[in-house]
Order: C-alpha cells, then sequence, then structure tokens
C-alpha cells in the first residue's frame, strides 16, 4: 500500500440498487492525469516466465510488474481506478486476488473486470492484468 493513498482523489461511488461488489468498486471516480498499463504477464525482466504452473508466483510477477509500469506512468497502486484480468481458469482468482490484495487498500478497492479466456499468448502463461491509473493535477 502507497504512502500515497490520502493524496489520492479517487471516489468510491456505490451505485443505489446495484449489488454490492466483494472486493472490488462499482464505480471509481478521479479526476487528473490518465496512465493506462498494457496487460501484464508473469515475465522477468529478461522475457523468461516466473511461476510456470503457479498461479500465486505467476500474480506475483504480474503485481511486480504493475508496479514498475506504474511507477513508470508516475503512478502508484493507490491511484488504480480500474484492473482488468484474463485468466485461464477462474479458478485461479481466489489466488490472485490474495496477491492483488497484498499492493491495494481493500476497504476501497478499484473497480475490477474477471475474464476467462481460452489462451493467453504462451500456453504457460496463466494470468494478464491491465490497469488505469488516475494521477490527481
Amino acid at each position: 500500500m502507497s504512502d500515497k493513498s490520502e493524496e489520492t482523489m479517487l471516489i468510491h461511488i456505490p451505485p443505489d440498487g446495484v449489488a454490492p461488489g466483494k472486493g472490488y468498486s462499482h464505480v471509481v471516480v478521479g479526476e487528473g492525469r490518465l496512465v493506462v498499463i498494457s496487460g501484464q504477464v508473469a515475465l522477468d525482466e529478461h522475457g523468461n516466465v516466473v511461476g510456470n504452473g503457479d498461479a500465486a508466483a505467476q500474480a506475483g510477477q504480474v503485481f511486480e510488474n504493475l508496479r514498475r509500469c506504474l511507477a513508470a506512468g508516475g503512478a502508484t497502486f493507490a491511484e488504480v481506478a480500474k484492473f482488468t484480468f484474463y485468466v485461464t481458469d477462474v479458478a485461479i482468482l481466489p489466488e490472485v486476488r490474495a496477491v492483488r490484495d497484498a499492493h491495494i487498500d481493500t476497504a476501497r478497492p478499484p473497480a475490477s473486470t474477471a475474464v476467462q479466456v481460452a489462451a493467453l499468448y504462451r500456453p504457460e502463461l496463466m494470468l494478464e492484468v491491465e490497469a488505469l491509473a488516475i494521477i490527481p493535477w
């Protein structure tokens, strides 16, 4: 969790008439500079797969890659407004969420979408995660 969380101007709005999200927010609003992070997979800095067959290890590498990408854009996990998760098997979501939860404010989680896909671009990869962040002006 970033120490910048107090500065973040993201507003989490629970919409009327919509069941509460479990582990995500339905609506996140912010004003500032948009940072768009392409889908990150479990590749290390040399392009090697990390955690072949291990969802938690792959999620750990994915979130490390996201952290580095967010930093390159001047953001932290505290400014993430939305994640999109692409998984090859929804059964790995509890492991992925545990890693995610170590990086976000679980009391004010980002908006989120999770989709099961037939495959990612390499057969060893189990998940891909993209992020949208908003840095306050």
